[in-house]
């Protein structure tokens, strides 16, 4: 998901890779321009992030996202098809699909955007961002994981089994 936020130097755009699994918000970017190097770094960092914690992306795994021409380009899909991912595009105009990225990046205009705003650079954008990613993962408690923060679910799963996660969003 790519929201994009005013700032006084122009719009900043922010790119989301969620795991479905733990609502964990596993990749992030800024960039002043929407395009497929956006959404690829995001994703570059989510798979970084689970390898660098000994949490390796599986082949198969799929990331869903919704019809944006960032995420339909040929050069995006040869990503994930590189990293052994499955693309899963929602339909045009159609939320339902991806609800759970639409409500957290509603999260973050609400709680970021809205808040602290407006922004003077880029740079502030990122840097809140980053801050509430942080809070987001590790003191945030989400209803659906049994009131547990991202990081607490994810490591209760993980002393437990090592499960296969459906998707990245």
């Amino acid at each position: 998901m790519s929201p994009n936020v005013s700032t006084w130097t122009g719009w900043a755009y922010v790119a989301f890779v969620f795991d479905a699994y733990s609502r964990a918000i596993v990749g992030w970017t800024v960039a002043g321009t929407k395009t497929t190097a956006l959404v690829s770094k995001a994703l570059t960092m989510a798979i970084w992030r689970r390898d660098h914690y000994g949490h390796p992306v599986e082949p198969g795994l799929i990331h869903h996202s919704d019809a944006g021409s960032q995420y339909t380009s040929l050069k995006f899909t040869e990503s994930l098809a590189a990293q052994g991912l499955s693309a899963s595009i929602g339909s045009v105009g159609d939320t339902y699909d991806n609800a759970f990225a639409e409500s957290t990046t509603g999260l973050f205009k609400t709680e970021v955007v809205n808040q602290h705003g407006p922004f003077k650079t880029l740079a502030e954008v990122e840097f809140a961002l980053m801050e509430w990613v942080d809070w987001y993962n590790n003191a945030r408690l989400h209803s659906t994981l049994d009131y547990l923060t991202p990081v607490e679910y994810e490591a209760a799963s993980y002393s437990q089994h090592s499960p296969r996660r459906p998707a990245l969003v």
